[in-house]
């Protein structure tokens, strides 16, 4: 097995084959939950693996930095099943060239009703095509846009006419600017983390005074840009053209919302864990501050489900004005049974604790020029995409945006063409790209350099497990760490962007070519945390 720079980051030796196989069983009970025994010759992974009892043991670095638990991604916060919601509208083909007044007209009138445990009702598209010149809206919590599928000959289809627009639009008063810098914290009570180190993947801390404070409260924690680690990070000379590039602007903040679980003394314990370490030896003055504030407006339990989404082919730049299909920003919503055609940017989501599960992107046109559309962009923290595929050329089948804080899992996805998956710009953390197959393309978590406008390094403690790609860039930030684990394909070094040399150092590696135990990790660790039947809510 290979470990890649893990002693170079100062990890433990390795463990032998020899002994993990002694202890550690094939096919302990929590490899069989997570799909684990099948034909393939695997090998325990010495990052996450089951113990004698079946419970996962996590390696640590010496600074207790671990492979986060990812399965609090999704739907109600993971292994919740998505709902089915009572239909109170219908709505049929008219024949005419403007079907989306009256789709709109009838989720306007859903919306005016009450919300029963969470939700209003669902909108029902019947069998046909439904020509749409104009965005459809979904203004409020508790509705689901519902086709009668996505295929055959009971599709519902939106056929997206006139002018460039976006098909479905789920957006509440918050938005997303005021969701990812975590509200209007003026006049909220502050305290600050005390702890010299606080590793990735933790879910505790101690803070400076937790007074003020109580369970239940929703929380931002503020993680300074500072001068002194974006020196550490190597991203204060990024040129192109002859002109310097901002990778983040110093005194700004890398922010991740969480709720507080439970406290004692001064130590706070989160709902979830943290996908990012925060170091005071780079971080402070002024230090990370935690801040109890009221969330943005968000709508919730939006749903949208199976429906045929299509456009006239695009064989232009996505600069360009150009069709997409779907935004959603809100918190335990979802989106389910899509088939999409032919869109740019096809799919976006912000907020927390979303899923889309069987969302289909197809686009026969070629996408012009160099930089490329995002087909996917799960840009919210608890993000799970799930079974989800994209077949396209010139691509980026996945990609986030800039600070987003994890978990977000992609999970069981399939991407066909030669496009890329990656986090694409300006430091994300605690992405999981989990059995995914890009045989034609490849999967990245890497320095994009002074690519865009000064991108840089774009994700940190993120993981690629058990999947399959033609190559991979998989580099080390420092301080931090990626994952490259039971996967396929070549790692290929690289030099930051724009430069020749040096080759940056490569993200830790382990069982190159072999696929590793636990077979899903995202599933495994669903499964210990809330059992088995977890797994089955969700379609495993």
């Amino acid at each position: 097995m290979r470990t890649g720079r893990a002693r170079d980051l100062g990890v433990a030796e390795d463990i032998s084959a020899g002994h993990i196989m002694k202890h550690f069983p094939i096919c302990s009970a929590a490899m069989l939950l997570s799909l684990a025994c099948n034909a393939f010759a695997e090998v325990p992974s010495q990052w996450v693996h089951p113990g004698p009892d079946g419970k996962l043991i996590y390696r640590t670095t010496p600074a207790g930095d671990r492979i986060m638990d990812f399965s609090y991604a999704g739907y109600m916060g993971g292994g919740v099943a998505l709902p089915t919601v009572q239909v109170k509208q219908t709505v049929h083909p008219t024949g005419g060239d403007d079907d989306t007044k009256p789709i709109q007209a009838a989720i306007d009138q859903v919306a005016k009703l009450p919300l029963e445990n969470g939700f209003r009702g669902a909108v029902l598209l019947a069998p046909g095509v439904f020509i749409c010149p104009e965005s459809i809206t979904i203004p409020a919590s508790g509705i689901v846009l519902r086709g009668s599928g996505s295929a055959a000959a009971n599709a519902s289809t939106i056929k997206m006419t006139g002018k460039p627009h976006l098909a479905i639009n789920v957006r509440g008063p918050g938005g997303v600017g005021r969701a990812q810098q975590g509200g209007d914290a003026r006049d909220a009570m502050t305290t600050s983390i005390a702890d010299a180190y606080v590793p990735s993947g933790a879910i505790s801390f101690t803070v400076a005074g937790a007074k003020g404070f109580t369970v239940g409260d929703t929380i931002v924690i503020r993680r300074p840009v500072t001068a002194a680690w974006v020196k550490f990070m190597q991203m204060d000379d990024l040129m192109r053209d002859g002109k310097p590039q901002t990778w983040i602007k110093t005194g700004s903040t890398t922010n991740a919302e969480r709720t507080i679980a439970a406290i004692a003394g001064n130590k706070i314990t989160l709902d979830v864990p943290l996908s990012d370490s925060f170091d005071a030896k780079y971080l402070s003055p002024p230090g990370t501050a935690v801040v109890k504030f009221s969330p943005p407006a968000r709508l919730s339990q939006v749903g949208i489900e199976s429906l045929h989404i299509e456009c006239p082919p695009q064989e232009i730049s996505h600069t360009q004005p150009h069709f997409t299909a779907l935004r959603l920003n809100g918190e335990d919503c979802w989106a389910r049974d899509l088939i999409i055609d032919e869109t740019m940017n096809s799919v976006a989501v912000s907020g927390r604790r979303i899923t889309l599960t069987n969302v289909a992107v197809n686009r026969k046109a070629k996408h012009q020029g160099s930089s490329k559309p995002a087909e996917f962009a799960p840009n919210g923290s608890q993000v799970l995409m799930d079974r989800c595929t994209v077949s396209a050329d010139n691509v980026w089948f996945v990609a986030t945006g800039a600070g987003v804080s994890g978990p977000v899992v992609v999970l069981n996805c399939t991407f066909t063409g030669n496009g890329r998956a990656e986090s694409h710009q300006r430091w994300s953390t605690g992405m999981l790209y989990d059995n995914c197959q890009a045989e034609g393309g490849g999967l990245e978590f890497r320095n994009r350099g002074a690519m865009g406008s000064g991108h840089g390094w774009s994700m940190g403690w993120g993981v690629m497990w058990n999947c399959r790609a033609k190559d991979y860039v998989m580099q080390n930030p420092p301080g931090a760490m990626n994952w490259l684990i039971g996967c396929t394909g070549e790692n290929t070094l690289k030099p930051r962007p724009f430069d020749t040399k040096p080759m940056l150092p490569a993200g830790v590696e382990e069982a190159t070519g072999t696929p590793v135990t636990p077979r899903s990790l995202y599933l495994t660790q669903l499964s210990e945390r809330l059992g088995p039947v977890a797994l089955k809510k969700i379609g495993y």
